[in-house]
């Protein structure tokens, strides 16, 4: 059981940020921080493809070699795809690929490459019909070493404002949840500095005491 943290209640819905195993959260879809090669082999991204079971390898495959036919990588930095679950107990996995801090040309570019990032999840979740809960790891957060206190507000910023902005996106929970300790302590230091600023309402002390769910 997941760990809630913050809990923030925007115009079309809750956004939680939770510690514990994204994959045994439950959520109608998961969203997984891929590479380019949606090779599932590194980090958050190996546990879910483990999770999932070999059937999203091959499934990735083939999506790769078919993308190689048109010289284009599996799913492009900014990018994001949809497939099946196959073992997961969600109904819909979104593969998004934000920038990898490691290598120096994105992360010079990271803001940008990581708001495209959300951009793409974002209108892909708008295809999948059934999409109440979105179970969320914070992306490039994990071992694409996106410096955390950076990544933390502009997660929030992005998010809550997708959330609380005049067009319903028909998401009714987000729960953001990593097993990053750091990140989390920088998340509660920015959410602490900056929660007056963020859009919504913090229910955070309500939902302790047992008054929301």
């Amino acid at each position: 059981m997941a760990d809630t943290i913050i809990v923030r209640e925007c115009l079309h819905g809750q956004v939680r940020v939770m510690y514990g195993d994204l994959t045994k959260e439950e959520g109608d879809v998961l969203v997984t921080p891929a590479n380019n090669r949606l090779a599932g082999r590194e980090g958050v991204d190996e546990m879910v493809h483990q999770a999932a079971g070999p059937e999203l390898r091959e499934h990735t495959h083939g999506i790769a070699v078919e993308r190689r036919k048109e010289n284009l990588p599996p799913c492009g930095v900014g990018e994001a795809v949809v497939t099946p679950t196959f073992s997961l107990p969600h109904g819909s996995l979104v593969h998004v690929v934000g920038p990898d801090c490691r290598r120096p040309t994105q992360d010079s570019d990271r803001r940008e490459l990581l708001k495209a990032a959300y951009a793409s999840l974002f209108k892909e979740i708008k295809g999948i019909k059934n999409r109440d809960t979105i179970v969320l790891p914070p992306l490039s957060m994990d071992i694409f070493q996106y410096p955390h206190r950076e990544g933390a507000r502009m997660t929030m910023e992005i998010v809550l404002a997708w959330m609380d902005s005049g067009d319903d996106p028909g998401v009714k929970k987000i729960k953001i949840i990593t097993q990053e300790a750091n990140f989390i302590k920088n998340m509660k230091t920015v959410y602490r500095e900056s929660e007056d600023r963020f859009p919504g309402v913090d229910r955070t002390r309500e939902y302790r005491r047992g008054l929301i769910d």
